[in-house]
């Protein structure tokens, strides 16, 4: 499924992570992956309050947590300069798809990094 969204279609995606050479570009591949597949995932199911939201986002956090491992087998590690992309991402990602009042907090509650 290709992603609707107009917003997101013009969004780099992770910019500072894969401006950064301590983040591997093919594990930063992997987050970018999982950032799409949530946004058509809201795409197909069209959440229109925060439970169902928040079910797909939590899903798309515990991915990234399992990629933690990963990171560091490459010398790097889902740190501050990660954790602020991630969660701006996550936060623009809600906001494209109408959730203004959503704590981002929330969206991101089971992660790990």
């Amino acid at each position: 499924m290709a992603i609707a969204n107009e917003k997101i279609k013009n969004h780099q995606l992770l910019a500072d992570m894969y401006s950064d050479g301590y983040f591997p570009d093919f594990l930063v591949d992997k987050i970018k992956v999982i950032l799409l597949d949530l946004c058509e995932q809201i795409e197909r199911e069209k959440p229109t309050d925060d439970e169902p939201l928040l079910k797909l986002t939590h899903a798309a956090t515990k991915r990234i947590n399992a990629l933690a491992e990963e990171f560091e087998e490459n010398d790097s590690e889902l740190e501050t300069g990660a954790r602020e992309a991630m969660g701006a991402d996550f936060e623009f990602i809600v906001r494209a798809y109408g959730f203004a009042n959503i704590d981002i907090e929330d969206v991101i509650a089971p992660r790990d990094w």
